[in-house]
C-alpha cells in the first residue's frame, strides 16, 4: 500500500470544504433573506401583530400541539407492539403506517375527504346519524394534521423502544411488576430521547402541515385558516402580499427554532444515549 499524497489530501480537503461552503450557503441564505426583508420593510412588524394573524397562529398552536398529543396517545401501544411483535406481515403494518410520511400531502387530504367527507365512507353516515359534519371544521385539521404527521413520531418511538434491551423488562416481570408499571418505569425512560425527538418532529410537521389541511380543512378565516395558509392566502387573495407572508414565516421560524432549541436543551445526549442503546440492542 504506498503513501499517501500530501496533494491529494489537500485536494480532498478543498473538495470537502467547497461541496460543504455551498450546502451551508444554500441553507442560509433563505433566512437571511427573510431576515434582510424584516428589516428593510416597515409593514413586516405591523402585519405580525395584526388580528388575522393572531387568529391564524392560535388555531395552529392549539391544533399542532392537540394533534401531537393524539398521536402520543394512540400511537405509543402501536410503536412498541411493532417493536416488540415479530408476526408474518410485521413488514406490511410498518410500511402502512409510514405511507403518509411519503405521500404527498394533497393524496391524504383528498384521502380523508372520501373517508370523512359528507359523502364519504364514514362521513356521510356520520352525518345522517348525528347532523355532524366534519369537513371545514376545526377537528378537520387536526384530523389532517394528525394524519400526516403521526408517523414521525411512531416511527420515532418504535426505534426507540426497539433499542430498548427486553431483557430488563423481563427482570422487571420476575421482580413482581406489572406490565404498565414496567412499561412506565423502565421502557418509557430508557426510550426518552427517542421519544422526545419524535413528539418534536411530529409537532414541527403538524405545525407547517398544508395540502392535506386545504382540501380537507379548507382555509376559512378564524376557523381553519392555519398558518401556512395563512402565508398562502396573503400571496393569493388579500392585500398582504409578500409582506405578510414575511412576517407569518418569521413568526413560524421563531417558534420552531425556540422548540429546537428547548428540545436540545433538555436532551443533550438524546441521539448519543438512542445510538448506544440501539448499539446494545443489536449485540
Amino acid at each position: 500500500m504506498g503513501l499517501r499524497s500530501p496533494r491529494a489530501d489537500l485536494v480532498g480537503l478543498v473538495l470537502l470544504a467547497g461541496l460543504g461552503g455551498l450546502f451551508a450557503i444554500f441553507f442560509v441564505l433563505p433566512f437571511l433573506g427573510l431576515g434582510e426583508r424584516a428589516a428593510s420593510d416597515g409593514r413586516v412588524w405591523e402585519l405580525a401583530t395584526s388580528e388575522a394573524v393572531r387568529r391564524a397562529l392560535t388555531l395552529s398552536l392549539w391544533t399542532s400541539l392537540l394533534s401531537t398529543l393524539l398521536a402520543v396517545i394512540f400511537g405509543t401501544p402501536v410503536a412498541y407492539w411493532l417493536s416488540r411483535t415479530r408476526v408474518r406481515g410485521r413488514a406490511l403494518l410498518e410500511a402502512a403506517v409510514d405511507l403518509p410520511i411519503v405521500l404527498p400531502p394533497t393524496v391524504a387530504g383528498v384521502a380523508l375527504l372520501t373517508a370523512f367527507g359528507a359523502r364519504g365512507l364514514v362521513g356521510e353516515p356520520l352525518a345522517e346519524m348525528t347532523g355532524i359534519r366534519l369537513t371545514f371544521t376545526a377537528t378537520a385539521v387536526v384530523m389532517a394534521q394528525l394524519l400526516v404527521a403521526a408517523p414521525f413520531y411512531v416511527r420515532a418511538a418504535r426505534s426507540g423502544f426497539a433499542a430498548v434491551d427486553p431483557q430488563l423488562e423481563r427482570v422487571a416481570y420476575t421482580l413482581g411488576a406489572s406490565r404498565v408499571e414496567t412499561f412506565l418505569r423502565i421502557t418509557v425512560p430508557q426510550a426518552r430521547g427517542a421519544l422526545l425527538a419524535g413528539i418534536v418532529l411530529c409537532w414541527a410537521r403538524a405545525l407547517g402541515e398544508l395540502g392535506a389541511t386545504l382540501i380537507f380543512a379548507g382555509s376559512l378565516e378564524g376557523r381553519t385558516r392555519t398558518m401556512p395558509l395563512a402565508i398562502i392566502d396573503a400571496f393569493e387573495r388579500t392585500s398582504l402580499g409578500l409582506s405578510g407572508a414575511v412576517s407569518m414565516s418569521l413568526i413560524l421560524l421563531v417558534v420552531a427554532f425556540v422548540v429546537l432549541v428547548l428540545f436540545r436543551l433538555a436532551t443533550p445526549d438524546a441521539p448519543d444515549a438512542t445510538a448506544a442503546r440501539a448499539t446494545q440492542a443489536d449485540r
